[in-house]
């Protein structure tokens, strides 16, 4: 599926479009945020976890690494990565309460080519456009295969 681009006028609109974004989302699904600070990255994240049932307060846990909310299904997962340069110099479990079956996953400023996110099914990346104007970018990494079953049925 190719990538789509979406702008929004405020952060109701980027909260919206990550619950619109959170419909396709099944357990043990991972969705790469990036952008620029104060590019509404969190505020997408929100959107999705109010989406799948989350009722806590969803912020950032750039100091934390990352919150996990229960919701309605899977756990909702959200992690910071701004600080970790690489996680090849980390823990080896670092992640591992985060990603996986039973969950589903939001990983903000994820590195480049780490094995533990190899198998994120989107990427998002919201970019400025001035005022509280953002466009959205979304990309499905890998195929839909609810999709696919539909097309061949």
């Amino acid at each position: 599926m190719p990538a789509r681009s979406i702008d929004t006028a405020g952060p109701e609109e980027t909260e919206a479009l990550g619950a619109s974004l959170a419909e396709g989302l099944r357990d043990g699904d991972v969705v790469l945020v990036r952008g620029e600070l104060g590019a509404g990255k969190t505020t997408l994240v929100r959107g999705a976890a109010r989406a799948l049932g989350v009722s806590d307060p969803v912020t950032s846990p750039t100091f934390a690494i990352g919150n996990r909310y229960r919701g309605t299904g899977p756990l909702v997962s959200h992690l910071d990565l701004y600080r970790l340069g690489a996680l090849d110099g980390e823990e080896p479990d670092l992640l591992a309460d985060y990603l996986g079956p039973g969950r589903i996953a939001f990983v903000e400023w994820p590195p480049d080519g780490e094995a533990e996110l190899a198998g994120a099914r989107i990427a998002v990346t919201l970019e400025h456009a001035g005022g509280d104007r953002r466009t959205v970018r979304v990309e499905h990494l890998t195929p839909d295969d609810d999709l696919d079953e539909e097309k061949k049925g």
